[in-house]
Order: C-alpha cells, then sequence, then structure tokens
C-alpha cells in the first residue's frame, strides 16, 4: 500500500510543486518515491513496500516506456493474470502485482478492471493517446481525490496532496457540512473543500485533452439462490473466505491481524494462521475488549499485543486523527483504530481486519427492524402517519414512543445507514446559515429505486454498502492505518466473497436468532458459541460518559463558543445541546460528537496553525 499524486499539465515549477504534495502523504510511503514528470503530467510516489521489495517501485513502465502508472492496493490474483498476459506475448520486468496492471491495460483497456481481483486506486498514463485512465476498487477500500482547476486535472490519494498545488483556492463546502451533520460523514461526491471530489467505489475515469469522462464499470446485486440449503451456504462461505484470507496474506513481509470481541475479526484472526493479533481498549468494564482478544489468541495459538487506552490518550489524538482524515468524521471508533493501528505498526506492515461482513452477510442490528416493525407496517399507511403524529406530540418520554415513530415512516425515511444524527428541521435549528440541501431521502432514492423490488434488509444492506461502507468504515480503516504506515486488508471486502454473500436468502442473513446467521455457522466451525454468537456491540468508545466529566465536557463547551462554531452554528443551540447532555436530561453525545469533530477538523485545516 502507498500513496500517489499527481496533476496534467506543466508549470515552471512542477517539480517543487510535485515535491511539496508528495511530502504531504510521506506516511502512506516512508520507504521511497518516484517522479515521472514531462510536459504533459507530473506523476508522484510514495512507496510503503509490501510485495516485491527490490523491484516494485513506482512509477513503473511498459517495455517502450510510452505507459506508466502510479498504484495504490494489492491485486490479489496478479499471478494468474501475470501467466495470462505472458501466454499473450507480454514481457515482465519483475514480480510485482503493478506490472499486472501495465499489462492488463495494454490488452484490455477499460475490460481489465472486470478481471482483476484486490483493493486498488491506480492512474494511467498512456503518452501514445495522451489520455490518462483511473480507477477505484469495487467496494471503495482505497481512496481517491481529484479537482479540475484551470482545465488540468490535479490528483491524490489523499486531499492535502491536491492542497498544496498553487491553483487551487481552500474554502468549506458547507453544503457537505449541512449532510455531514445527518450522516455523520462526508456524503456527498464533493468533499468538505469546494471543487475536489472523489472517486467513487467501482468507477473509472479518462481525462483527454481537458475533459473528464467517468463511468460507473460495476455494480453489487443481491439475487437470493431461494435453492440452497443452510449447510451447501455455509460451505460456500467458509471456502470463499478460506481462499480469500489466503491471498490476502500474499506478502513479502509479516503479516498481523486486528482482533476484537466481535465474530468478524475473531473469524479472520482464528483462520489466518499467523502469529500476531492486535487489540486496544478503554479502562472501563463495558469498552475493554482486551481479555477476551488475549484469551482467543490463547486459543488458537497466537501472540496478542494490546493497548490500554487513557482517557488522556484520547483526547490529545483526536486533533491528529481529523488531520489524516481529510474530511471530519463524528464516528468515536476512528480514534480507537488510530491508536491499534499505532500498536500494530510497531510489529508488522501488514494487518487483516473484519471490515464488509455486516454490509455484505447481515450483520448490524438495526437490520432486524423489518421484523420488530412488522405489526405496525401491517396497517394502511395514513393510519401509521396518523399514530406517528400523535407518538411525536407527547412531551416526555413513553414506552414505546419511537416504535410508533419509526413505525410510521416508509424505510427511506428512517434509514440512512448506521447513524442518523440531525434531521433536516434539528439541522436548521443549529446551523447559522443552512442551505437547505439536500434533505436525506434525495440523496438514497437513487439507490433505493435500485432495489425497490428486493425486501428491507437487502435494501438496508445495499445503502450501507453505497453509503455507511464508503463513507465511514472503509475511510478510517485507511486513514488510520495509513497515519502509521500500515497496511490494512479486508478479507471480507473481496468480489469472490460478495458471489457467494449476495445469493444467500434473507432467512439466513438475519432471523428472530441473530444477525449474519449463516457467517456465524461458518465461523462456528474456528470459533467457540459465545464468540460465534456475540450479539453485534461496534467498538465501544465512552464519550458519554466524558462529555459529563467537568474536563472534557469544558473542553467542548470552549470550542462550542470558538471562532469556528460561531462562524457556523447558533452557539446557543449546540450550548443547550451539551447542557442538556450533562444534565442527564437527554443522551445528546453523538450529535455533541458530531458537531465537536468537525470544529477540530476546521481548526487543522483553516485556523491559524494550518495558515
Amino acid at each position: 500500500m502507498c500513496g500517489f499524486c499527481g496533476f496534467t499539465g506543466h508549470l515552471i515549477n512542477s517539480e517543487e510543486i510535485l515535491t511539496n504534495m508528495m511530502n504531504k502523504i510521506i506516511h502512506r510511503g516512508p520507504d521511497s518515491e518516484g517522479k515521472h514528470i514531462n510536459d504533459d503530467i507530473a506523476m508522484g510516489f510514495r512507496r510503503l513496500s509490501i510485495i516485491d521489495l527490490d523491484h516494485g517501485s513506482q512509477p513503473m513502465y511498459n517495455e517502450t516506456d510510452d505507459i506508466v502508472i502510479t498504484f495504490n492496493g494489492e491485486i490479489y490474483n496478479h499471478q494468474e493474470l501475470r501467466e495470462e498476459l505472458i501466454a499473450k506475448g507480454h514481457v515482465f520486468k519483475n514480480n510485482a502485482d503493478t506490472e499486472v496492471l501495465i499489462h492488463g491495460y495494454e490488452e484490455y483497456g477499460e475490460k481489465l478492471l472486470g478481471k482483476v481481483r484486490g483493493m486498488f486506486a491506480f492512474v494511467i498514463w498512456d503518452s501514445k493517446n495522451e489520455t490518462l485512465f483511473g480507477a477505484r476498487d469495487f467496494f471503495g477500500i482505497k481512496p481517491f481525490y481529484y479537482a479540475e482547476i484551470d482545465g488540468q486535472l490535479v490528483y491524490g490519494s489523499e486531499i492535502k496532496s491536491i492542497l498544496e498545488y498553487p491553483g487551487y483556492k481552500k474554502a468549506v463546502n458547507t453544503t457537505a457540512l449541512e449532510n455531514y451533520l445527518t450522516f455523520q460523514y462526508s456524503v456527498l461526491e464533493e468533499t468538505f473543500f469546494k471543487g475536489i471530489y472523489k472517486l467513487m467505489p467501482a468507477h473509472c475515469f479518462t481525462f483527454k485533452k481537458g475533459k473528464m469522462e467517468i463511468k460507473r464499470y460495476w455494480e453489487p446485486v443481491f439475487e437470493a439462490d431461494e435453492n440452497k440449503n443452510l449447510d451447501e451456504l455455509v460451505d460456500e462461505i467458509d471456502n470463499a473466505m478460506q481462499d480469500s484470507i489466503k491471498k490476502h496474506k500474499i506478502s513479502d513481509v509479516e503479516v498481523g491481524s486486528f482482533l476484537s470481541s466481535g465474530v468478524d475479526s475473531s473469524y479472520v484472526a482464528a483462520c489466518f494462521k499467523g502469529d500476531k493479533t492486535f487489540t486496544v481498549g478503554f479502562d472501563y468494564e463495558k469498552y475493554n475488549e482486551i481479555d477476551y482478544a488475549k484469551a482467543l489468541s490463547k486459543k488458537v495459538g497466537i501472540d496478542n499485543y494490546s493497548k490500554l487506552i487513557t482517557t488522556e490518550e484520547y483526547w490529545e489524538a483526536i486533533p491528529k486523527v481529523q488531520y489524516h482524515m481529510d474530511e471530519p468524521l463524528a464516528d468515536p471508533s476512528a480514534i480507537a483504530l488510530y491508536f491499534v493501528s499505532q500498536t500494530a505498526a510497531k510489529h508488522v506492515k501488514v494487518a487483516l481486519s473484519g471490515e464488509g461482513a455486516d454490509e455484505f452477510f447481515g450483520g448490524y442490528n438495526i437490520y432486524r427492524e423489518p421484523h420488530s416493525l412488522e405489526p405496525i407496517t401491517k396497517l394502511p399507511m395514513p393510519v401509521r402517519k396518523g399514530l406517528g403524529k400523535i407518538a411525536k406530540a407527547i412531551p416526555f418520554k413513553v414506552k414505546g414512543k419511537n416504535y410508533i415513530i419509526r413505525g410510521s415512516k416508509t424505510l427511506q425515511e428512517r434509514f440512512i445507514g448506521n447513524a442518523f444524527m440531525f434531521n433536516e428541521e434539528e439541522r436548521e435549528k443549529i446551523l447559522k446559515n443552512p442551505t437547505g440541501k439536500y434533505n436525506h431521502t434525495e440523496l438514497t432514492k437513487p439507490f433505493y429505486d435500485k432495489v425497490k423490488n428486493q425486501d428491507e434488509v437487502t435494501q438496508m444492506q445495499y445503502i450501507d454498502i453505497h453509503f455507511w461502507l464508503i463513507g465511514d468504515i472503509l475511510l478510517k480503516a485507511d486513514k488510520m492505518s495509513m497515519a502509521h504506515s500500515l497496511e490494512v486488508r479486508v478479507p471480507f471486502l473481496d468480489k469472490e466473497v460478495f458471489n457467494v454473500a449476495r445469493t444467500i436468502p434473507v432467512k439466513y442473513r438475519v432471523n428472530k436468532e441473530n444477525t449474519k446467521y449463516a457467517m456465524r455457522m461458518a465461523a462456528h466451525r474456528y470459533l467457540p458459541d459465545m464468540v460465534a454468537e456475540k450479539k453485534k456491540l461496534g467498538f465501544p468508545v465512552p464519550i458519554r460518559i466524558w462529555l459529563k466529566e467537568d474536563k472534557y465536557y469544558n473542553t467542548v463547551k470552549k470550542a462550542f463558543m470558538g471562532t469556528a462554531a460561531r462562524e457556523f452554528f447558533n452557539v446557543d443551540e449546540i450550548v443547550k445541546l451539551l447542557d442538556d447532555h450533562r444534565t442527564g436530561k437527554v443522551d445528546n453525545s453523538r450529535k455533541i460528537w458530531t458537531i465537536f469533530m468537525f470544529i477540530l477538523w476546521h481548526k487543522e485545516y483553516f485556523g491559524k496553525k494550518s495558515a
């Protein structure tokens, strides 16, 4: 795993600009650097050496030096593709997976993307055709950002490298802020920096003569096979996972594994047959998974390395985390991931992790909601809406109130993923200058429309794959690991694993017994029952407790009354959220955190220090 950046065209000081851009992402590749600069393009690369340590440097060229690539990621079937391409007459200079992309592009063009298996973001400069071609992997494991400035394309693995390009004028995208307050992450294609965009997962582009063309090259499609029985499915899941873990272990350096108390990382750790696992926890009984991780590691014969994160360490790390994240992210577990990556990086260069299992196999507890709401959703919608209005009008907490309110809404109204922070009315109340753009249903509607004939659980999984997985789960996995020059690989997020998951009937994904039902049955083969059946918790972080303590209440209140807060928010309203939480009137911890993370991010990129 590495980092790249660059721009088309030529400037008087192209090399100096490219060097500045590369230096901003040195954490992604501290082992070496490379540049390709001419009158048409400047391409920069920072390398973290994983495969073919001696000969895998980039930029990398074809035999005639008219095609050059920079690539971030791993191609897990590169050995098979290499044999296929050699049979077609291509000559290879090294054993790096990067070269497979060069010759694959020569042979297949864009169709290469249908052949590869892996995680990737790359750009290829084809000098014969004066074309820049780039792509991002199927699920968005690796990041890719770009901006069109003065007719040229500027791009990078991280936004901070693009900020070094002299033609870019830094400004906050207030529309991104408004929607972040609902989703807890940057949800739009345009980032928090005006004019800088994400290339979305499973998309590729060509840039030629100042014109950018973007297209989708692959689509995740769920198609349940009701003819398969549970035993068949469990065999297929386990076979696919064992093959994926084997492929994800291909490396010329040692590979470790993250380990929490959940079934996903435990399944991977129990099967990866490595020597080291890594865990973090907090000094609160309900927020500490270290004892569990040590016990499981001992059972499967692996050493476990752990870190107990102190409250002070956690809070001190938040500004660094928001800097490395590029855009504000309000997920408290991102900081914990920062520390587990830091711990792992002291011992290995590569670590496996369990991201993606919930989205593929139906693991989130919220996926059980269609079952629990079934009694009320059988009522006609006008009746449900009326009951919802009555429930909302009740000024105090009463059992069943939230159930009726949720049941009065359509799935599209109530579900945007695993986080729903501020609704549109609440956003308008706390923002100083609300734009009114967009209602959350406007953003999810095109995706709901594609799966409107599927059951509600599948619809929720589809939304999470296109929103939550990209905007939260994979963003923090990439940015927090690369902050410590660590490559994180995710065996669940494999194209072949998805090809099995997509066929599982909903009754074997989510049912009255548990979530991820069929996948848990596969995990049973390697894990104790108490682990395989463990309820989904996420990564617990005690922010609810901290925000009631004087020290951290005052830290947040100071930020809520500072310059950035006064620029974007109605200070009285956000301080009220904080005070109501402290007095126990209502748990506002996640809403407070969402605002606080934006303010700290703004300070990192727009405050005096950044200037």
